[in-house]
This record gives structure tokens, C-alpha cells and sequence, in this order.
């Protein structure tokens, strides 16, 4: 029989929905949720580290933005002494962060080392350590796979770099395989995986394989990242008490359509090749391509990374984040 923990980790329908869900769930990780209760009372959150959390808990920001996110960013940048460690590719990169709001690094991974982790993947799959939630996606296949945990998420070149980006010790927070492409509509990871002071989340999208207009590209708006932080009081959550709102994401999506439009923003297609890196900004919005070709894989990986000591949680599900310690 499934333990609790486990049953929570794909409860669906109604009880997606409860609040008192969530609840039950934070209690049964109330080891790893130990570490907000510092962090509560040096922001003066009067809450309880089990109960429901969100932007409107913040009448002020409790911190300063990210270092990349302020005016004078690009001077600080030339001036850092690790900037002059990185090659001439990267530092490109770094510049084009602040303006952009992503990176790209081709061929971080070499071919063998993306399909290696293809093969895992396939066999934590065949041997039933883990399975598909949220539909098509392979949930923290790190916490089953040394090779995944080990030479993609915890990376150290890859965390010496996005430790630079956000100025301060990430925490690893998640993975995401994709068997297929996402075909999510265009969105801002904040939403989901959301700080306090804001900003303090960063992400990577690992090709495992090449990706073209048939099987379902990455798309990015350059630029976005500057927009406002959509937060659930800028839309229609129809959450109440107990429940979450039933069209609480449709809304969302509808909402990021319309500053889409707004900002006239241009969309760009990641036509990448395995091993190829995007790594993007906390508020880039982004999403995947509608499948073409019906039947095509584009195998991907997602890796999250929150950064220490700042306040994380889900907005859009007004719980706080479950990081392991």
C-alpha cells in the first residue's frame, strides 16, 4: 500500500483543489519545512509554516532585487572580478542577460552525455521508480537517479555559473523531464515557484535531443522579464477559503496573453541541438510549441533553482515550497 507522502505526490481532481490538501501534505513535510520558521520571523510573517502563503502576505518587499535586475546592472557586471574568469562566449551571454533575460549555451552537455540521460530516464521509467504527473511530465526524476541528480542538476560548472547570475547560493529545487513537448501556453515560471523578495528563482532547459517547428520548440518573448511580476491579485483566481479556483490557471494564461498583446513582445523559437542550454529569468515568459508532427518526441530536461534564504512558495497555489535539506 502507498505510503501518505507518496499518494500526495499525484493526488489530482478535487483534492488539487483543497486547501486542507495542502495542509496535510506541508504537515507531513514539516522536517523540510522547518527552515521557513527563521525565515517567517525575520520578515515579520506571522504565520503558521504549515498554512497557505502568498504575494498578499507582502504589503512590501522584504529584501532588495536581484543584483542582474537593477539599474546599473551591466556596470556592476564588468566590474565583478569573476566576470573576467569566463570566456568570451559566456560574457556575451552574461550582457545579454540583462536585457534579455536568458543564456544559451550550446553544446553545454556533449551528445553522449544527453543521451545518457535519456537512457536513465527510460529505465527509472521501465522499473517503475518513478512515473508521469501533471500529464506529460517526469516529476524530480533526481531524487531516483544519481547520474540525473549528479551530472545535470547539481552540474558544479552549471551551479558556478547560476550561482554568479543570481548573486547568491541557489538552492536545487526541482526537474522536470519531457518524453514530448510541453505545448504550454506562454507563462512565467514565478507563478508556479515563486520568491520573496522576488526574483530569486532561476531555471535551465536541457535539449536531449534536437528540437525543430515539427516536434513542439521552446518559445521565449526577449524582454519580458522586465514586465511586472503577475501575481494572483492581478487576475480572477476564484479561490476561496477552502478551495482553489477551478479556471484560476485558464485566467492566468489569459492574463499573460493580454500583456502579450499589450507589449507587442516577439516571440522566438529555441531550435536547439542536443546538449544545448537556455537558461532563463524567474519572469521570462515562455512556453512549448503545439506539436506539428504528430508522434515526435522532444525529450528535454527542466532543473529550478531557488536561491537561499529568501521566502519560496507557490502563488498560484498558495503554499509554500517544499525544498529537501
Amino acid at each position: 500500500m502507498a505510503s501518505l507522502p507518496e499518494i500526495f505526490k499525484k493526488y489530482t481532481g478535487i483534492l488539487r483543489s483543497f486547501r486542507g490538501t495542502y495542509f496535510i501534505n506541508n504537515l507531513l513535510n514539516a522536517q523540510k519545512l522547518k527552515r521557513n520558521k527563521a525565515l517567517y520571523e525575520k520578515h515579520g510573517l506571522k504565520k503558521s509554516i504549515f498554512g497557505s502563503i502568498s504575494s498578499s502576505d507582502f504589503k512590501q518587499s522584504v529584501g532588495e532585487t536581484p543584483w542582474l535586475d537593477r539599474p546599473d546592472a551591466l556596470v556592476k557586471l564588468e566590474a565583478h572580478p569573476e566576470f573576467a574568469q569566463f570566456d568570451d562566449s559566456v560574457k556575451n551571454q552574461l550582457r545579454q542577460w540583462v536585457d534579455k533575460g536568458y543564456i544559451i549555451l550550446k553544446g553545454f552537455f556533449t551528445t553522449e552525455e544527453a543521451e545518457a540521460l535519456n537512457t536513465e530516464v527510460d529505465q527509472i521509467l521501465n522499473h517503475g521508480k518513478t512515473d508521469f504527473n501533471y500529464g506529460n511530465r517526469v516529476m524530480d526524476a533526481h531524487r531516483v537517479s544519481g547520474l540525473i541528480d549528479q551530472q545535470h542538476f547539481r552540474n558544479k560548472k552549471m551551479l558556478y555559473l547560476l550561482n554568479f547570475i543570481m548573486g547568491e547560493p541557489i538552492h536545487p529545487f526541482q526537474t522536470i523531464n519531457f518524453i514530448e513537448g510541453s505545448e504550454q501556453k506562454a507563462h512565467s515560471d514565478f507563478i508556479h515557484m515563486t520568491s520573496e523578495p522576488k526574483g530569486y528563482l532561476i531555471a535551465t532547459w536541457t535539449a536531449l535531443e534536437n528540437t525543430d517547428a515539427g516536434n513542439g520548440p521552446l518559445f521565449y518573448y526577449p524582454g519580458s522579464h522586465k514586465l511586472p511580476y503577475i501575481m494572483s491579485g492581478d487576475f480572477d483566481t476564484g479561490h476561496g477559503r477552502w478551495f482553489l479556483g477551478n479556471n484560476t490557471y485558464k485566467h492566468y494564461e489569459d492574463k499573460i496573453e493580454e500583456l502579450i498583446k499589450q507589449h507587442q513582445l516577439e516571440k522566438q523559437y529555441f531550435h536547439a541541438e542536443k546538449g544545448d542550454v537556455l537558461i532563463w529569468h524567474a519572469n521570462l515568459l515562455h512556453g512549448g510549441s503545439p506539436i506539428k508532427e504528430q508522434g515526435r518526441t522532444r525529450k528535454s530536461m527542466v532543473a529550478h533553482y531557488f536561491c537561499e534564504n529568501v521566502i519560496s512558495y507557490h502563488e498560484i497555489s498558495q503554499r509554500p515550497a517544499i525544498l529537501d535539506n
